[in-house]
């Protein structure tokens, strides 16, 4: 069974695969799969509906005898990953059960997970910034062995959204009116093919991630641990 922890890294080899060339995902592409994830999308249907999206590129691209543009993000395919998910609700329903859950615990040895939270926890502390959360990283993962995995995912998800509205707070006017302009360049080209509230959520990844990046202080969910 696919383990969750691969849900970027498949979607990614996906669209480079029918793209049929290697292009590296953007800010706004990651921020996008990240609210697929939240939105508890399975796997499998975010890949139908980029390959659903592909092949209707591809049949106009024979009848327009190539003359068509080259896929450049991956938002481009959002409306049909949301028409597949729609499409598997409906199936679904009444005749066929949910989509397994897969087993996070799969592969998360306490040994593993203490030694991220340590990471993390190092890696707030050099930045000066949020001394709260570093500390508390520390806590949990002095008591690794004695955690459910769900509710310190619940819990680090807490601490995220914690980092991120100290983040907001501090950012300068400048910089965050800097941050949605930028979002709302990338995201124009895309706007027709995704729903408000979508673009919403993708606006808000956005700026949580850039925000990140510029104080170099990481995710701290375990969908973000290495899984190698």
């Amino acid at each position: 069974m696919l383990n969750y922890f691969n849900y970027f890294t498949e979607i990614e080899e996906r669209f480079q695969q029918r793209r049929g060339s290697l292009l590296m995902l953007s800010t706004l592409d990651w921020a996008l799969i990240e609210t697929w994830h939240e939105a508890g999308l399975p796997l499998e249907i975010v890949l139908r509906g980029i390959d659903d999206a592909f092949d209707k590129h591809d049949a106009q691209k024979l009848r327009a005898k190539g003359r068509t543009r080259k896929i450049n993000g991956l938002a481009w395919a959002a409306q049909s990953v949301m028409q597949a998910a729609e499409a598997a609700a409906e199936a679904a329903t009444g005749s066929m059960p949910g989509p397994e859950t897969p087993e996070r615990e799969s592969g998360f040895e306490a040994e593993r997970i203490r030694v991220y939270l340590e990471t993390n926890a190092a890696a707030i502390e050099a930045t000066g910034l949020e001394a709260a959360v570093a500390l508390r990283l520390r806590e949990l993962a002095a008591a690794t062995g004695d955690l459910n995995l769900e509710d310190l995912d619940r819990t680090l998800t807490v601490l995220e959204e914690k980092m991120f509205a100290g983040l907001m707070a501090d950012a300068t006017e400048e910089e965050l009116v800097a941050l949605r302009e930028q979002a709302a360049r990338e995201l124009a080209p895309y706007r027709g093919k995704m729903q408000a509230v979508q673009i919403k959520q993708v606006q808000q990844q956005f700026l949580q991630k850039r925000l990140l990046e510029a104080r170099k202080l990481p995710r701290l969910s375990l969908f973000y641990m290495p899984h190698h």
